[in-house]
């Protein structure tokens, strides 16, 4: 299902009909509002296209071309050369455990991953942490976060995500404390080779590139000297009429 995470401009959509422009696809936790906002701003004659993508299916529609590239979560440890994609690591998240309202967790800033131990730790079908955990595993596996949050509400166990999807789930009758010594998980930009000019463009806005950047292709202009900048400054006076008339340089001391 496609859906809105900001309001939508006319420089980009959420849709899959778009002909042209740029495809970012995205998974449910990650917010690429700041990066197409500047998107827009940079290239307001190429829209980009949001597309939703589930975790687990993220990696193979950037393969098969259903998208330009993709802000997801690679798995742990993995290296572009085993994913098959260029890859640029943009921010590790948070890892939470989320406990219903009434937990003994809540009354804690932060929860040990040890204190895990005691509780039934739900795992759900679209788990992005791959992670063993302490504690015992339900039975039952969810087939989604959301239906895991829902099992937390009604007492059947605790659940370990990044803090990006405990408040993308967030309800009233749950609560969430970051989990010290968790697994981390790491949100990065994926995308085929070779790189397209798009893609370059995007890589050069999540980078915080400056507008206009060489992005490290051309040669590097030789810098300028004192000399070279002070004629260079005298050309521009010249040339808006603003020289004031040279002044003979006085004579030396001892000469008349």
């Amino acid at each position: 299902m496609l859906r809105y995470l900001v309001p939508v401009p006319y420089c980009y959509r959420v849709s899959h009909d778009v002909p042209g422009g740029f495809r970012l696809g995205y998974v449910p936790g990650v917010m690429p509002g700041k990066w197409v906002r500047i998107w827009g701003q940079r290239r307001p004659d190429v829209p980009l296209t949001l597309v939703e993508m589930t975790a687990a299916t993220a990696l193979e529609r950037v393969r098969d071309g259903d998208v330009d590239a993709a802000l997801a979560r690679p798995p742990a440890g993995a290296e572009p050369a085993s994913l098959g994609l260029a890859l640029i690591r943009l921010y590790d998240e948070v890892p939470v455990v989320v406990v219903p309202a009434e937990h003994l967790f809540t009354v804690a800033d932060e929860v040990p991953l040890a204190d895990l131990a005691d509780e039934t730790v739900l795992l759900p079908g679209d788990d992005v942490l791959g992670a063993v955990l302490p504690g015992a595993v339900a039975d039952y596996r969810p087939p989604t976060t959301g239906d895991a949050v829902e099992l937390v509400a009604a007492g059947a166990g605790v659940l370990v995500v990044p803090q990006s999807l405990a408040r993308l789930h967030h309800r009233r009758d749950v609560v969430y404390r970051p989990l010290a010594g968790g697994p981390v998980s790491t949100v990065g930009l994926l995308w085929n080779e070779p790189t397209t000019e798009l893609v370059d463009e995007f890589i050069g806005i999540v980078r915080g590139r400056r507008p206009g950047s060489s992005r490290g292709r051309d040669a590097e202009v030789p810098k300028r000297s004192a000399r070279q900048k002070a004629a260079d400054r005298r050309a521009a006076r010249h040339a808006r009429g603003e020289v004031p008339p040279r002044r003979s340089r006085p004579p030396r001391r001892g000469r008349r």
